[in-house]
């Protein structure tokens, strides 16, 4: 399968973006994850590529960046870093130390504030079910009966932005940026 390569610090400063837009700061780790999720789909739509980079999960209650959850619920390698910056409490996130913007470009930037914007009024079960509706490529591949997870293949998403044709350009670009991350371990 073909997967991009997951940006630790871009993923941190596009989710610490979004909660401090927030007054408190802090937000339902459901909804911070859809909104991610709809900023990299955005960004991948118009530019080819995502924000964060990271491999996306269908799972029941819709579309989920899988290394992001992972960082969030503290099992990921780099939970540790994390948290520095991001506390979950029970079922929401807060901001706790400010990581900067330096990763992002205006354009992510941009991107995020559209999206929070579009989606601020709607809660975390909202944005379920505006995945769950505006997001084909998690039905296509919905997990079903005792299946709990399934990926979302790269085809699936670009089939689902009318992209299809972009594959074999995208598919260069993320062997190239594989190749990178590993010469230089980025």
């Amino acid at each position: 399968m073909t997967t991009f390569v997951f940006k630790f610090d871009k993923a941190l400063q596009a989710a610490a973006y979004i909660l401090r837009r927030e007054s408190s700061h802090a937000m339902n780790y459901m909804r911070l994850l859809k909104i991610l999720y709809i900023a990299d789909r955005e960004s991948l739509r118009q530019t080819g590529r995502p924000i964060t980079g990271d491999r996306i999960a269908a799972m029941e209650r819709g579309p989920v960046l899988s290394e992001l959850l992972d960082l969030i619920k503290g099992e990921h390698l780099r939970s540790p870093d994390w948290e520095n910056f991001i506390k979950r409490s029970s079922y929401s996130v807060q901001l706790v130390d400010e990581p900067g913007l330096a990763n992002m470009s205006r354009f992510e930037i941009e991107t995020l504030e559209k999206v929070a914007e579009e989606h601020r009024m709607r809660d975390e079960w909202d944005m379920v079910q505006y995945t769950h509706d505006h997001c084909p490529e998690w039905k296509k591949n919905e997990p079903v009966g005792p299946v709990k997870v399934n990926w979302i293949p790269l085809e699936d998403l670009l089939d689902a932005l009318g992209m299809s044709d972009d594959l074999p350009a995208i598919t260069e670009d993320i062997k190239a940026d594989h190749e990178f991350a590993n010469l230089f371990g980025a």
